[in-house]
């Protein structure tokens, strides 16, 4: 049985080696030439219900994204703005890490492999292309998931965003985004607040050594660093009410900067005119480092996503699935990961002939899942950004009983359902299963 998963962001390598754990052939398709896209610049896990997700997944039998996290981390179990028991994983040794996961799992990983054509067959998607005047590389399989996103389409930033601000996608290089699901016939689906389509991503990277010593030295200790920024008004602030995260919609991060440590120094807006950045006490020589221009904007996400069920297959078709944002508007690395595993464990399962999981609400993956595709449907809805982090979703988990840390209660709640190790690899399913008979 061959799986192909197109994209190679966090929910992407989370499919591959979610199938590839079944027993299937795994082959992953990244655009670029390096893994996890916007995880690259990301950094944050753990963070509020985050840590019940991932515990959740971790008892299900597929942490491996995680320890990929924790063998990176910079700083464990700290505090910022809003956000409790925050771990923090550096954006220069993760992807090599996760490369060495994708390895272990078998997983044949190909570069620089942009799909633009479709095969379909009826309502079943046969194979993908590379472009024809690119060698028209065909890749046939039983089963695809798509994990392509939902950002970076140059046209896209320069129509609702404030131009290509050269960030991490960088498509200018190895071209734009393009989304299996709409070429296989299916409509996708844009988000938006208010006026604003789509959202902006949530944050900068400044170069460390671009920063006052002092600021340096209380970043690199502490992992986080509040600098109030003279003169700010108390209202709201364009660059954080277009921004995806909406977790970050506090007084703290229109009043201050707010920088965290992820190798680089993550500034936790959008963008902030440079200018103006280098009035503020210690970042006279400020520098940015993603995206180039991020002085002026930032990419344009959610602009995109697949109508899928709550198995997180596309509608119309037969044997595609989705994860990460392409499977609509949730926001984080988290999150790409646990909807990228459910993804890529169904694919395996249609494949095998065996019916395809959803998770139960009484799991905090499978009501986020089951949620944000409520919500998508309506008018609402689509004007909201739900993440395990904060915002109307974390309030949500909060009022469900579902947030917590104690990693025993979120075993035995797994356990309940009956999807203890659901994800581990079938041979190693097997060998505990003798040892209990023995």
């Amino acid at each position: 049985m061959k799986i192909v998963v197109i994209g190679g962001g966090w929910a992407g390598c989370a499919a591959a080696i979610a199938a590839a754990k079944q027993g299937v052939d795994v082959t992953l398709l990244e655009r670029t030439d390096s893994l996890l896209g916007t995880g690259l610049v990301g950094g944050i896990f753990r963070n509020n219900g985050r840590y019940t997700a991932t515990e959740e997944m971790v008892a299900m039998g597929c942490g491996e994204m995680f320890d990929a996290m924790d063998a990176c981390t910079t700083h464990t179990n700290m505090e910022f703005p809003g956000h409790k028991h925050a771990s923090l994983y550096s954006i220069a040794t993760i992807e090599p890490e996760v490369q060495r996961s994708l390895a272990a799992a078998g997983v044949d990983v190909r570069y620089q492999v942009r799909i633009a054509e479709v095969e379909m067959d009826g309502t079943r998607l046969r194979a993908v292309k590379t472009h024809e005047n690119k060698g028209g590389i065909r890749f046939e399989a039983d089963a695809f998931v798509e994990t392509t996103g939902t950002s970076g389409v140059v046209t896209v930033c320069n129509k609702y965003g404030n131009a290509c601000s050269m960030c991490v996608l960088r498509c200018h290089t190895f071209g734009t985004r393009v989304g299996v699901a709409a070429r296989a016939g299916v409509t996708e689906i844009s988000g938006r607040k208010g006026d604003q389509v789509g959202a902006m991503s949530g944050s900068c990277k400044l170069l460390k050594e671009s920063l006052a010593p002092h600021i340096r030295e209380e970043l690199n200790r502490k992992g986080v660093v509040i600098v109030p920024i003279p003169g700010a008004g108390n209202g709201s602030d364009h660059k954080v009410s277009i921004k995806a995260c909406q977790q970050y919609s506090q007084p703290e991060y229109t009043q201050s900067i707010v920088l965290l440590d992820t190798g680089h120094a993550k500034l936790m807006t959008p963008y902030f005119p440079q200018a103006e950045l280098r009035r503020i006490p210690g970042f006279e020589n400020a520098r940015f480092e993603d995206p180039y221009s991020g002085g002026i904007g930032n990419s344009i996400r959610f602009v995109g996503m697949a109508p899928r069920d709550d198995a997180l297959k596309v509608d119309g078709i037969d044997n595609l699935f989705c994860g990460g944002e392409k499977a609509g508007l949730l926001v984080g690395h988290t999150e790409a990961v646990v909807t990228g595993v459910l993804a890529g464990y169904n694919a395996a399962r249609l494949t095998l002939g065996q019916a395809l999981l959803v998770l139960p609400d009484s799991l905090a993956i499978g009501d986020a899942i089951r949620h944000v595709r409520e919500q998508m449907q309506t008018e609402k809805g689509l004007g909201l950004k739900f993440t395990f982090s904060g915002s109307v979703y974390f309030e949500r988990m909060k009022e469900r009983g579902s947030y917590t840390t104690d990693i025993g209660a979120i075993r035995r709640r797994v356990e309940a359902a009956g999807l203890t190790d659901v994800f581990a690899a079938r041979t190693e399913l097997d060998a505990r299963r003798v040892a209990r008979a023995a």
